[in-house]
C-alpha cells in the first residue's frame, strides 16, 4: 500500500471549504463580487477594495500580468 504526503491523493476539499479554511487559518479572504450572499453595498465594497489593491478589472477579457 502506497502512502502519500499530506495533501496528495485522498479526498478533495470543496472550494468553499478551502476559502473557509484560508480565512480561519491565515486571515485570507477570497470573495467574488458576484456572490449572491452579499448585499449590494457589500459587493460594492469588495469591488472597490479589489480595484484599490489590484486595479480595475478588464471587463471579462484576458488580463496579462507582468
Amino acid at each position: 500500500m502506497k502512502r502519500f504526503p499530506k495533501g496528495y491523493g485522498g479526498e478533495r476539499r470543496d472550494p468553499e471549504q478551502v476559502k473557509r479554511d484560508g480565512w480561519h487559518e491565515q486571515g485570507l479572504l477570497a470573495v467574488s463580487v458576484e456572490d449572491d450572499r452579499l448585499t449590494w453595498p457589500e459587493r460594492e465594497l469588495i469591488r472597490q477594495l479589489g480595484e484599490k489593491l489590484y486595479g480595475r478589472r478588464d471587463g471579462g477579457r484576458e488580463v496579462h500580468h507582468g
